[in-house]
């Protein structure tokens, strides 16, 4: 019987950490890597952050779009990098951020959260702002496997305010309309007591009375991208997410991967020691 994703996450902060570490090839980490931009730069950044993270966290992000510029080499590079990590027992996110509508989200989907697909993650990040509705299959697509997808709700860009702080008749952001539609949905599909496997991308940054964000139900795990190089320290993690803190995986990815080749494995141990839950 598969493990249900959110039941997966629940586990890997349990016995690990709640820190996901970013794997986030930008060309100016590459080249103080010593290594060349190039699909075969980037395959050999990812292997190595898979390799200094394996023994200490539970989760890693690729950033799709730093694989993308390398055309199908990059995606095969890619596709190296997420074999690697699951067959080191380590979850995947694939931070894609894919939305659209019908067969073409149904096909987005496919690619990241089909069972023996090339690219096949345990999750993807998904963008709603074509209508919540618009996921429905990558929903039914990632529930049927046991996977996962992390909505954007609330990001911490300055520009996300015009959209996710508008208003639905008034009253709910968007962003807590989106929480609110998705945790629907979670409560036909999750089991009581499990967290649910549709989770949600909510900034570390993010003022939740600014953006109108409450508690909800069913529990489901949290991507809180903004940690570290961004701003938000470990110590901020209780006061930003209140109840739901224990939710949160916490993204890093720069904070971390400055460190370099020979100190990468080192700052992964102790950003995830910061967050005062690491089981290593």
């Amino acid at each position: 019987m598969t493990v249900p994703f959110g039941e997966r996450v629940r586990a890997a902060i349990d016995t690990r950490s709640r820190l996901c570490v970013g794997i986030d090839p930008h060309a100016s980490l590459l080249a103080e890597w010593g290594l060349d931009t190039s699909a075969a730069g980037v395959r050999e950044f990812g292997l190595r952050v898979v390799d200094a993270a394996a023994d200490t966290v539970g989760v890693v992000k690729p950033q799709v779009s730093f694989f993308e510029p390398y055309g199908s080499q990059g995606y095969a590079a890619l596709e190296d990098v997420i074999r690697a990590a699951r067959d080191a027992g380590l979850l995947v996110i694939a931070d894609a951020k894919r939305g659209d509508i019908g067969s073409t989200m149904a096909a987005y989907a496919a690619a990241w959260l089909t069972p023996g697909s090339p690219l096949e993650a345990d999750a993807m990040t998904a963008n709603p702002f074509l209508g919540t509705g618009a996921l429905d299959g990558a929903f039914t697509l990632a529930e049927a496997h046991g996977k996962g997808v992390f909505v954007l709700a609330a990001t911490s860009n300055p520009d996300a305010a015009t959209s996710q702080r508008a208003t639905v008749d008034g009253s709910r952001t968007v962003s807590a309309q989106i929480i609110r539609e998705v945790s629907e949905r979670n409560a036909r599909t999750t089991t009581e007591g499990e967290w649910a496997s549709l989770g949600f991308v909510i900034g570390a940054t993010v003022d939740w009375e600014d953006a109108g964000l409450t508690g909800f139900a069913p529990p489901a795990p949290i991507l809180g991208p903004g940690f570290g190089f961004q701003g938000a320290d470990p110590s901020d993690l209780d006061e930003r997410f209140g109840e739901a803190a224990p939710l949160v995986l916490a993204a890093e990815s720069r904070s971390i991967l400055s460190a370099g080749p020979e100190g990468v494995r080192e700052a992964i141990i102790r950003r995830a020691a910061a967050y005062g839950d690491v089981h290593v």
